[in-house]
């Protein structure tokens, strides 16, 4: 019951920062600081989600196999983040003032 619990906390803490990235992407007002919402916002809404996911997992072989999927999401936003970043900055784009 308490890991039930905990687990839909941590749900619930994971789907409020991915709306915090969302409404960030909406709401900021240049591709610099939008990106850094999404992508710090999504990374932690996915090691909430994750960390939940791994309080109800059946064995340790789930638990590793969860950790692995949000280390290869959080390589890949990082990537895809800064290549969209210099490219928005070898095009000229400023950051907002």
């Amino acid at each position: 019951m308490l890991i039930d619990g905990l687990s839909l906390l941590l749900l619930i803490a994971g789907m409020i920062f991915f709306l915090a990235g969302t409404l960030g992407v909406l709401r900021f007002p240049d591709v610099y600081t939008r990106l850094h919402a999404l992508t710090k916002a999504d990374n932690v809404g996915l090691g909430l989600i994750v960390a939940a996911l791994a309080l109800q997992a059946p064995a340790w072989a789930v638990v590793g196999k969860l950790i692995l999927v949000w280390l290869l999401v959080l390589v890949a936003s990082t990537l895809s983040c800064h290549l969209v970043a210099r490219t928005a900055q070898r095009r000229g784009v400023t950051p907002w003032q």
